[in-house]
């Protein structure tokens, strides 16, 4: 299946996400720049006083006076470093908080994302957004954050200092800037591009590398060894294209700051000391402007240093925000299905590239009917389960649920109203029940302990802590089997109004499975079942079988009429059953 990226923010809609993170921690926010402000105007005495210092010496003032300002600079040096130092732990504190809302919404997101969507982007995309990027976003405000804005306050107080000094030597400073401002001006043009095109080749890379790892056994099986090999050298190849054109820009922004360190100092004391010359200005004047500029090297340095990260963590930030493009807005709420009768009317669909797998398919799937879809391999089967269950969309015709087609429902609400399992399942990390109660966060023990019993799963009680043992490397190892037979607890637990069954009990042996199916057929009385299948007893205990093949619905009925029809079902269950025609 071609994969289709999540969407990425646009700049509008991250400077809409960081007004709203700013506004949910308003007090922190106004704290970390009120202290910020005093901090840098803190530092702003020093060189003023330094000046003074000079003047009053010229002007034959005695070592107390001296002193006196000398003291008076120390004091100030404190007072700024007290001052940011507090800066820094508020602005940290605001960092952390913000970070964890980021986290909670992006958790939200990703479960309210559509099953399609989840589907089309692959692991990779996904997995990348939420732990690479969410931690880059959580880097920038921790540490980028704080300390661009104390060196952006402290830049733009240095140069209101030299500009109240003389206004033509604060023109000299901001002339000595030009190149660095063309200069950060062609990096950001080209910036958040790069990085966008960085995240998403390393996004690629990470989804190649786990289904590798995760097919690893079919990859040797089948000799698709250097297949994989190929795509994982291109895959790299592209992420080191991405990765040099981001290091190119940055070979480029870097020596300019170089130079602006050095351009402004001189600029001043050249025009200074003609202007000295004329007795426009003292000594000190000009010592403490110069002394002012060379203060701009170090947040100057900082600006540039974070600046990068910056970029990377602004396209982090997009790549985030932009699981919110794929999410139902809120203010249009999904329509509500009238009933549980389940209607595909004329659906054709096929995979990103492919032919179709279904062509003009009608069913009609009446509320509290068990439907037994069978069929061959390749007949369709799997894919029609998904879109009964409102993973896939059809490309052509509909599958409604009460009259509403399931692409339109809510993810929650689709979730309550049909629910699709099958041969694949997950196991928590946590107890036994803390993986059922994924489906019912408030059922009690003894419902919990009946929907293990509804699916045969006696081994859970027969563990040594009950519901309460771990699972995983810490604990219990549940089989494939048990896996299984969990995951069909937590349907039962769930109580959708539909369950679609996709070969759900493959993993179990004939026996147990066939027991399975029995439980479950009678905890799931009254709800409407559709049970995609290849044991045909399955089909024998169905109240109507459909009959798939090549994409087609070939039959329908009970099981007695298809098998008195003498058609291909019968043909399939006398195979089945070891007869010959």
């Amino acid at each position: 299946m071609t994969e289709r990226p999540l969407p990425v923010a646009e700049r509008p809609a991250v400077r809409r996400a960081a007004a709203r993170l700013i506004r949910a921690d308003r007090g922190a926010f106004t704290a970390m720049l009120l202290l910020n402000a005093l901090a840098a105007a803190a530092g702003l005495v020093g060189p003023w006083l330094l000046g003074r210092v000079i003047d009053e010496v010229r002007a034959g003032a005695g070592p107390d006076t001296v002193d006196r300002l000398a003291l008076a600079i120390v004091v100030f040096a404190l007072a700024q470093l007290l001052l940011t130092r507090w800066a820094r732990l508020v602005g940290h504190r605001f960092g952390e908080r913000t970070l964890a809302r980021i986290r909670e919404g992006f958790v939200e997101r990703a479960l309210a994302l559509p099953p399609a969507t989840v589907e089309r982007a692959g692991t990779g995309d996904l997995t990348t957004r939420g732990t690479t990027d969410v931690a880059a976003v959580g880097t920038a405000l921790r540490d980028a954050a704080p300390e661009v804005l104390i060196a952006a306050l402290q830049a733009l107080f240095v140069f209101g200092a030299v500009f109240a000094i003389d206004p033509l030597l604060g023109l000299c400073g901001l002339t000595g800037l030009a190149g660095l401002s063309f200069a950060v001006r062609w990096y950001l043009r080209r910036a958040r591009a790069a990085y966008l095109a960085e995240g998403a080749a390393n996004a690629a890379l990470a989804d190649l590398l786990a289904t590798t790892a995760q097919g690893a056994r079919t990859v040797e099986a089948f000799g698709l060894r250097e297949g994989r090999l190929a795509a994982s050298r291109a895959a790299i190849a592209e992420c080191r294209r991405t990765r040099v054109r981001t290091l190119f820009l940055r070979s480029v922004l870097f020596p300019s700051l170089d130079v602006s360190h050095t351009v402004p100092v001189v600029a001043v004391l050249l025009v200074g000391g003609a202007l000295l010359d004329d007795g426009r200005l003292t000594l000190g004047a000009v010592v403490a402007a110069a002394l002012y500029l060379r203060q701009l090297a170090q947040p100057l340095d900082t600006l540039m240093m974070w600046l990068e990260q910056l970029q990377s963590s602004g396209a982090s930030f997009a790549r985030v925000e932009g699981l919110a493009g794929a999410v139902r807005a809120p203010g249009h709420p999904a329509p509500e299905p009238a009933g549980d009768r389940i209607e595909v009317s004329g659906v054709h669909y096929a995979y990103p590239g492919g032919d179709d797998v279904l062509r003009g398919v009608d069913l009609t799937v009446r509320p509290g009917e068990r439907l037994a879809v069978v069929g061959p391999s390749g007949a369709g089967k799997t894919t029609l389960s998904r879109l009964l269950a409102g993973v896939e969309a059809p490309h052509a015709g509909s599958v409604t649920a009460g009259g509403v087609a399931l692409a339109d429902l809510d993810p929650e609400r689709l979730r309550r109203q049909v629910v699709l399992v099958t041969q694949e399942h997950h196991v928590f990390l946590g107890t036994v029940r803390d993986n059922l109660l994924l489906a019912a966060p408030s059922a009690a023990d003894d419902e919990l302990t009946a929907a293990l019993a509804a699916v045969g799963a006696d081994w859970a009680g027969e563990l040594p802590r009950g519901l309460d043992t771990p699972l995983g490397p810490e604990g219990h190892r549940p089989d494939a089997a048990q896996a299984q037979q969990l995951a069909l607890a937590r349907v039962v637990l769930a109580d959708p109004h539909t369950v679609v069954l996709d070969e759900a009990t493959a993993m179990l042996d004939p026996r147990t499975a066939r027991h399975t199916e029995r439980a479950l057929a009678a905890v799931l009385r009254g709800r409407t079942v559709i049970a995609i299948a290849h044991r045909l007893h399955t089909a024998h205990d169905a109240d109507r079988v459909a009959l798939m093949a090549e994409g087609r619905l070939m039959e329908i009925g009970t099981h007695d009429e298809l098998v008195s029809l003498g058609g291909a079902y019968a043909a399939l269950w006398r195979s089945w059953h070891g007869d010959r025609p």
